[in-house]
């Protein structure tokens, strides 16, 4: 079990992931900070609602900070957050999935095709009938 973790360690993929995780979670707040500062407002708008995360509020207030126990538009404004994460990750590996399928393709065709003793034997043959 040590030597798996060694391996799994030195073949670089930890650092892939960690990198990976970075980069989601910075990901991550320019979308949440892109929900927050536009969409949402943009549906507050929509809707006549000044600030769509303390609406429809239950519950009881937290004296200090002014914020209700609950909050369905809390909950929606995290869902939009979320969906949005889906679908720009979901464009991410699918245009990923495609560029590697572009890049294998060319080494399937090259196999697809006779070898070089195939061809060299299908030249001599065309050599002897002449």
């Amino acid at each position: 079990m040590i030597q798996e973790f060694k391996d799994f360690v030195s073949k670089g993929s930890l650092v892939e992931i960690a990198v990976a995780f970075v980069m989601g979670v910075a990901f991550a707040s320019v979308v949440s900070a892109f929900t927050t500062r536009i969409v949402t407002p943009l549906i507050g708008m929509i809707f006549n609602v000044s600030n769509l995360e303390n609406t429809m509020t239950f519950g009881d207030v937290d004296p200090e900070t002014g914020v209700a126990a609950g909050s369905v538009g809390a909950f929606l404004a995290a869902t939009i957050n979320f969906l949005i994460v889906a679908l720009v990750m979901f464009m991410v590996i699918r245009s990923y999935n495609r560029m590697k399928a572009k890049m294998e393709e060319p080494a399937e065709e090259e196999a697809a095709g006779p070898s070089e003793v195939e061809l060299l034997a299908e030249i001599r043959d065309q050599l002897a009938r002449r």
